[in-house]
């Protein structure tokens, strides 16, 4: 019986070893299966998103997915109400939206990351037409104005009737995606726009219209943001769409010829109006960091004071979860 107590004994602590070393050996497994590279990265491109539109012209993401077998599927987002939509119902894996915005999403349960700041723009204001007498955001009390809903012109339009000492009560919003909300000035069916470039810019060369109301500092940066999950489960693949993206913006910056021609051939817009577009647009500053940061609290808090964000949410703890500088491009390129 001793023998056998021993014997027992040595097969029990032989299978404890064995299943130790298994241990290991199988999450490693896991893991592996987990991060298993998809078939297909789903990007998003927009005209308000200048990078987005070289590095898909480019094709540097293509080049750097070849050797692993991944193909590149690109969908277009008129605004980043639509970016933000197709990121929740998992139908782009990365989406163009302003900062903003973005956070609003994440507020209502949309799970999102912004990894990558593609610009820092001055892309909004509000617009109207020469004969309509609008020349302050007071003015638009009782007014007809055109906006796209979830996206900085509309978060642009918030604060500025706040700061007039109105709501968006006081105001008749007409909602429609952004080139609508061009045709709707024009023809007399709205007397004011939240604009966004490149139509903005458009309207004013081409048809004439008056930004009436401007304020770089309210305008949150164009980020590039990213579902959670693919994030945690594919870092490597953030880190090659970024290195990309970086590319892309190196080019833009020593190519701005190129980048014209990638926004013209895009929008189908003359080029005056993409140089009016690109001279409101800073492309120098791609790190995810203090100055996005500030500039999206500062929209929270206002938007919270309107009463877009509910009044118990944590808006500084709400833009942390939003900002991963983890995969911030490294200094100097």
């Amino acid at each position: 019986m001793g023998l056998d107590r021993r014997t027992l004994l040595s097969a029990a602590c032989a299978a404890l070893a064995l299943a130790a070393l298994a241990g290991p050996a199988r999450a490693q497994e896991q893991a592996g299966a987990r991060a298993k590279d998809p078939q297909e990265i789903r990007l998003d491109w927009a005209t308000y998103n200048p990078v987005g539109l070289v590095l898909k012209e480019k094709g540097f993401l293509e080049e750097a997915l070849k050797p692993r077998g991944i193909r590149v599927r690109w969908v277009q987002s008129l605004g980043s109400n639509k970016a933000l939509e197709f990121l929740n119902a998992g139908a782009v894996d990365f989406g163009s939206a302003a900062g903003a915005a973005a956070l609003v999403a994440r507020i209502n349960g949309n799970p999102i990351k912004a990894v990558y700041a593609f610009s820092r723009p001055e892309w909004t204001a509000l617009v109207t037409r020469k004969d309509t007498g609008i020349a302050t955001p007071a003015d638009l009390k009782g007014k007809r104005v055109a906006v796209t809903r979830g996206t900085d012109p509309h978060i642009f339009l918030i604060r500025a009737l706040q700061g007039a000492g109105l709501t968006e009560r006081d105001a008749k919003l007409v909602l429609l995606q952004h080139p609508d909300g061009r045709t709707a000035l024009e023809r007399g069916d709205v007397d004011a726009w939240a604009g966004l470039d490149p139509m903005m810019a458009a309207a004013e060369i081409e048809g004439g219209a008056v930004l009436f109301h401007r304020d770089p500092a309210a305008n949150t940066w164009g980020l590039l943001d990213v579902r959670e999950a693919f994030a945690r489960e594919h870092p490597d693949l953030v880190r090659t769409v970024i290195a990309a993206y970086e590319r892309a913006r190196a080019y833009a910056l020593a190519n701005p010829q190129a980048l014209t021609a990638a926004l013209v051939a895009a929008t189908k817009l003359p080029e005056p109006v993409i140089a009016r577009q690109i001279a409101r647009t800073d492309l120098t500053q791609p790190a995810i960091g203090g100055a996005q940061a500030d500039a999206i609290r500062a929209a929270g808090l206002a938007l919270q004071q309107a009463g877009v964000i509910p009044a118990g949410t944590d808006v500084g703890a709400a833009v942390d979860g939003l900002l991963d500088p983890a995969f911030n491009p490294p200094a100097g390129r």
